[in-house]
């Protein structure tokens, strides 16, 4: 007798089931529908990554057409209107169970801050989420329950580390909210978001030891204030240990320009996992660092903690969650 090997993918099409405008950069969309009773993960959300299927103007989502099992070549294989758009982003929860099991999303309306250019580019599903009503269906790729591992997607892995350093901008801010909301009491560490304006500081619960650091970009460049908060925060002084002033943002020909490393991978190929640097603080060796963002910003905060820090390598993760002038 054979049996079927179940998939860790679920392959649904989801429907809009609330959206709620949180701020002038942030609006928030629940989605459920048939299937959703599957939909991982079965502990902790973190930082888990979801794969959304953006349908085009007028068409119907695409998930209909495709599959689990090879769902990428056929999706590719679709005549452009009505394949839509692929893209990644983190869950900001899944809440309910049964029928009632949701997936809420967070998305960033890129070009509606008050500081924003504009013109500002404004990918496809910005636009989908901005005008996004109940009943809207869109594509999703998403763990099972129970295999989310096999699904890949969540990053944060602090192990037996006892103090935390979470740096993010508005994209990673979801899943930093994830993270902190499901620290264990006791946890302590520092988190530096950087959001494009004061109204956008968002209801994060923050366990008691976690110090929040909030950032309103304004028309300050992007970055700037999330590394000279960082650098307080870690009581980091180059000059005193003899090191170069603070790294630059923008473009770095020593790093990849995708930046995606974990304790255990690097977007480069190298191996990270034997590498370890010496101690740039006193109890460095019981941090951990999650960094998510743009790649410019991860970039220098990368060399900061790393390079400028001595922070091991396997203790840290940056994700580059995106690329300044790429729409998202």
């Amino acid at each position: 007798m054979t049996t079927t090997a179940v998939s860790p993918v679920l392959l649904l099409t989801a429907v809009v089931r609330r959206v709620e405008r949180l701020s002038p950069s942030f609006v928030r969309i629940s989605l459920g529908g048939n299937g959703f009773e599957h939909l991982g993960p079965a502990g902790p959300t973190l930082d888990q990554r979801v794969k959304l299927l953006i349908p085009s103007p007028g068409r119907p989502a695409p998930s209909a057409l495709l599959d689990p099992d090879g769902w990428y070549a056929v999706w590719l294989a679709l005549p452009e209107a009505e394949r839509g758009h692929l893209r990644t982003y983190t869950a900001r929860a899944v809440e309910g169970e049964g029928a009632d099991r949701r997936l809420v999303v967070d998305f960033v309306l890129h070009g509606h801050g008050p500081h924003e250019a504009a013109g500002a580019a404004v990918g496809p599903a910005g636009t989908w989420a901005a005008g996004a009503a109940v009943g809207d269906e869109i594509g999703l790729l998403a763990p099972r329950r129970g295999h989310e591992h096999d699904f890949g997607g969540i990053e944060f892995d602090p192990g037996a580390a006892r103090r935390l350093v979470l740096v993010a901008d508005e994209t990673a801010l979801p899943a930093l909210a994830s993270i902190v909301e499901s620290l264990p009491a006791g946890t302590r560490g520092v988190a530096v978001v950087e959001v494009p304006d004061d109204t956008d500081f968002l209801d994060v619960r923050f366990p008691a030891g976690i110090e929040p650091h909030w950032i309103a970009r304004g028309a300050r460049p992007r970055g700037e204030q999330t590394l000279a908060v960082l650098r307080a925060c870690l009581d980091l002084c180059p000059h005193e240990r003899g090191l170069a002033d603070a790294p630059a943002l923008g473009p770095a020909v020593d790093l990849d320009d995708d930046v995606w490393e974990t304790p255990t991978r690097s977007s480069s190929g190298a191996d990270v996992t034997t590498v370890s640097n010496e101690p740039g603080w006193a109890d460095v060796r019981e941090t951990y660092a999650w960094v998510a963002g743009d790649s410019d910003t991860v970039k220098a905060c990368r060399r900061l903690l790393v390079g400028e820090g001595g922070m091991p390598r396997p203790q840290v993760a940056f994700m580059g969650y995106w690329k300044q002038g790429r729409a998202s």
